[in-house]
């Protein structure tokens, strides 16, 4: 097992460049250096009661169940939904990402995605707001925290071995990741990835799954009954969908539609990124979605690896162990 110096390393190595520049850990998470800009204002958003939030680890199917969420709260309204997700649904610390100033602006381009103030953004956003956000539970704002604000939270998990393999391939779109896939499993299972650790992450909210104020979904629940988790969601937000809307609305969540979807697959911001610098391999934002890919694509000691961490940290909870 590498220590926790060499792994800082090879962070720095394979995941620092023009946009990341550096990594620091802020209370057992790591994230951007520049999240350090952007943390007092994250911590004192004012939390609206009519808020709804969709929190996730990355890559665990956040951006279908927003869009699963979203349609279900407006009333199955697909014409709105043409209106970019990253506009109708914010992500809450998309600016303590990315360091966008140096990237080239596409004449007309709206700056919102990688160089707005993204608090500020979701701040002034009108209610009912919807937002997203990776961070743990205990990063996220103050009122949310201490329970002064009860907003609807809905947290979404994916077993840990698709998550790293989806994980992978997105940072090499979007992030700038320049490692290989092992490499990439070394910081994901040593918590030196954006966010890690991943278990620590699933356990906040899952302890907190009975709060009438959460919800709890299992991506590959979603994968194997959508309609029941469809009606799930539709309580928990207090918006019944008509059995006449069932059958558009699951069209509408397909995989096939999502990926070839404008509003929802990231097609504007990935032509941004190449004007900025080369993408290795598959340019798509929606791989393939697939449950236990990584029974194809993990070496046999990695999966080794995985499977003993999520025993100690995952099987008292019952979760992926």
């Amino acid at each position: 097992m590498a220590s926790k110096n060499e792994l800082d390393q090879l962070l720095y190595k394979t995941f620092t460049n023009q946009v990341r520049t550096g990594y620091i850990t802020v209370e057992g998470v790591c994230l951007p250096e520049r999240y350090k800009k952007f943390a007092q204002a994250i911590e004192d958003l004012e939390v609206k009661e009519d808020d709804v939030w969709v929190c996730s680890f990355p890559k665990t199917g956040t951006t279908w169940t927003q869009e699963m969420v979203w349609c279900i709260a407006n009333n199955l309204d697909y014409e709105g939904a043409k209106v970019p997700l990253a506009e109708r649904f914010p992500f809450l610390e998309i600016s303590a990402l990315f360091d966008a100033s140096s990237m080239p602006q596409r004449p007309g381009t709206k700056p919102e995605l990688f160089n707005m103030d993204s608090p500020a953004y979701v701040k002034n956003k009108p209610s009912p707001r919807f937002i997203k956000t990776h961070l743990p539970f205990h990063l996220l704002p103050r009122q949310i925290r201490t329970g002064e604000k009860k907003p609807k939270i809905i947290y979404v998990v994916r077993n840990p071995k698709d998550t790293c393999i989806s994980y992978y391939y997105h940072c090499k779109l979007i992030e700038g990741y320049h490692g290989d896939f092992n490499t990439f499993c070394r910081l994901f299972l040593g918590d030196k990835l954006n966010y890690a650790p991943y278990w620590d992450h699933v356990i906040d909210f899952w302890n907190k799954r009975n709060d009438s104020n959460m919800l709890f979904l299992k991506y590959e629940d979603m994968k194997a009954d959508l309609p029941a988790v469809i009606k799930k969601t539709a309580a928990f937000l207090n918006k019944p969908v008509p059995v006449s809307g069932m059958k558009g609305l699951l069209e509408h969540l397909s995989f096939d539609n999502m990926k070839t979807n404008p509003a929802v697959n990231f097609e504007k911001v990935i032509n941004d990124i190449k004007m900025f610098r080369p993408i290795d391999g598959n340019d798509e934002f929606m791989r393939s979605g697939k449950v236990n890919q990584w029974k194809e694509a993990m070496p046999e000691n990695v999966i080794l690896q995985f499977d003993k961490l999520t025993k100690e940290k995952l099987s008292k909870h019952n979760i992926y162990a």
